[in-house]
């Protein structure tokens, strides 16, 4: 068994995309091959085949290699609920609420959970691909480390260091990381990946050079900048809208504080017949054909905003122009005559009235729901798969009006004018058929335009593939893993 690092100089270097990458062509190649991440700070997760939950970039690399996705690939996986505190799940499972100062004096225990799923995924895998989160040169919390050079350091394995040249003093970025790593860190930095790179290879050759002999240490390969590429993001980088030429159906998604799970959105970006538009604090809500509340960690404070944001009467003004909403999870939640939550597990103990427009109310009960499922819209049956991550039991009289069957049981409601929708079901619109389904509820016309998410997926990492095994000295990767 070996294992191979990739970290970055910066958060969103392209660390997630190398492993990805590197776990479809290692795969390719016949080889036994899983990603891992020690520790990470997400919103956006999914639900693994043993039952827990893991960042969903990582589950994304896990596709990307061929395998199911595991509690073992991201056995630490925080989840922030406010600016200084987060949910921490710990091998899948809900370990309990932290502020930054207390996670910190927990990281030595959460360092056993780090290793232990380290050496169960390497007892069934020849090669584990790791990422690093963040940088390696943020030493404040270089302290008791696990994400990065700690980990490296307590398995022994290289690295290789990804800077992101689109942002600008890629150079600078490079030497300085290394600089501020320890004898022992520098050492096991193996070499450079610039990523993101468009003009003449020319122009950039020389840097190359320059940097090969100021570290003394090889660039393995400059990344092209992939016009296009859409795979699920980690976290709000990817909040960014999309208008199609000759789109006949607006959509708008409220960007709330705590927006979780919002590669919910990204079948909606490739639809040709769809705008998108995240809006964010401070803007108005534009005119709209549908409303699409998303799913939040931490739901009763981001209620509480969208209130402040003046978008609770923006919403009722929509509907009373014809406009449809539907709500996803946490925003389902919200749908609702008020969301209770009496021990504190989102937020500060309370009550908190939700918008009044479906008659159920929700309780925030211990126990996270995580479950993938199958089923089908109602009426008509259209199929849908996908995945539940949520706190929380609702009970009404809305309830007795579904908007699917989910494994032979309902979820989710509709009002008597089906104007108003919410389920729990997060990757609702991944499979194309429930896509325009639910798409032509809301006014959409025209048939067979929703893309398959599930294909897209996989030619996408395939092109990711392609471009690394153009474009990285692979034999070099090969050399790390077999040293």
């Amino acid at each position: 068994m070996t294992t191979l690092m990739i970290q970055g100089t910066t958060s969103d270097a392209g660390k997630s995309t190398v492993v990805a990458g590197l776990c479809r062509a290692l795969a390719r190649r016949g080889v036994s091959v899983a990603p891992f991440k020690p520790q990470n700070m997400a919103l956006n997760s999914a639900v693994t085949m043993d039952g827990g939950e893991i960042g969903r970039s990582t589950a994304l690399q896990a596709l990307a290699a061929g395998v199911e996705p595991h509690s073992d690939m991201n056995p630490v996986l925080l989840k922030p609920q406010s600016d200084r505190g987060a949910q921490v799940i710990l091998r899948g499972r809900v370990h309990g609420n932290m502020d930054a100062l207390d996670y910190h004096a927990f990281k030595l225990e959460a360092r056993a959970s780090v290793m232990a799923a380290w050496q169960a995924l390497a007892a069934r895998h020849n090669v584990i691909v790791a990422e690093g989160a963040g940088s390696p040169a943020e030493i404040n919390l270089r302290e008791g480390d696990i994400a990065n050079m700690g980990f490296a350091e307590m398995v022994d394995c290289p690295v290789l260091l990804v800077g992101d040249i689109d942002r600008g003093g890629v150079f600078a970025q490079l030497v300085g990381t290394l600089e501020l790593l320890s004898e022992s860190e520098r050492s096991r930095t193996r070499g450079f990946i610039v990523n993101r790179f468009r003009g003449d290879m020319a122009l950039l050759e020389p840097g190359l050079d320059w940097l090969a002999a100021r570290t003394g240490k090889p660039v393995l390969g400059t990344l092209p900048y992939l016009q296009g590429l859409l795979l699920d993001a980690e976290d709000s980088v990817g909040l960014t809208g999309h208008v199609e030429e000759g789109a006949t159906l607006k959509v708008v998604v409220p960007a709330l504080p705590r927006i979780s799970n919002h590669n919910d959105f990204d079948p909606l970006r490739l639809h040709p017949r769809i705008e998108l538009t995240f809006v964010g604090p401070g803007q108005a809500i534009p005119a709209a054909d549908l409303i699409v509340l998303p799913g939040s960690k931490s739901t009763r404070t981001d209620l509480e905003w969208l209130r402040e944001q003046g978008w609770d009467t923006a919403i009722r003004r929509h509907l009373r122009y014809g406009g449809k909403l539907l709500g996803i999870c946490g925003g389902f939640q919200m749908l609702g005559h008020a969301i209770h939550d009496p021990e504190g597990l989102e937020s500060a103990p309370g009550t908190t009235p939700g918008l009044g427009l479906l008659a159920f109310e929700t309780r925030m009960v211990v126990g996270k729901q995580l479950r993938n499922v199958s089923g089908r819209l109602l009426p008509g049956g259209a199929p849908v798969t996908g995945y539940e991550i949520h706190n929380g039991v609702s009970e009404g009289p809305a309830l007795a009006s579904p908007l699917m069957e989910l494994d032979e049981r309902p979820d989710g409601a509709v009002s008597a004018d089906g104007q108003i929708m919410g389920t729990y079901l997060h990757g609702l619109f991944d499979r194309p058929v429930a896509c325009q389904a639910l798409l032509e509820r809301c006014g959409l016309e025209g048939h067979g335009e929703a893309v398959d998410y599930l294909a897209h997926r996989q030619r996408e990492l395939n092109r990711l593939a392609d471009c690394l095994e153009t474009h990285l000295d692979m034999t070099a990767i090969e050399s790390l893993l077999q040293s």
